[in-house]
């Protein structure tokens, strides 16, 4: 990840944005029995850290890669972003 991202990650004063997300019953009650053991207050902020985690794993996974270089290189010879958008869809859906 760029230096500059997790400077702006790690920044305390960070907007915020709230976020509607249907999750099964069962699933908001292990986040919430979860919470404590890992050392959070509430579920939300656990729910938070594990958005975080996969997406930090997939901005590493993806940024700077060879697919990600040949995207941005057609970005800038005009291919529609919608394009570039389903192709990596398809991409990321039958890596294995």
């Amino acid at each position: 990840m760029k230096m500059e991202t997790i400077k702006r990650r790690l920044a305390k004063d960070r907007s915020m944005v709230a976020v509607t997300l249907r999750m099964p019953q069962d699933v908001v009650d292990d986040l919430k029995r979860m919470a404590p053991l890992r050392g959070f207050a509430g579920y939300q902020a656990l729910l938070r850290a594990y958005v975080g985690a996969g997406l930090r794993d997939d901005m590493e996974r993806f940024e700077g890669s060879p697919v990600a270089r040949l995207i941005d290189r057609l970005r800038d010879s005009g291919v529609p972003e919608e394009t570039l958008r389903r192709a990596a869809a398809e991409i990321s859906h039958s890596a294995p």
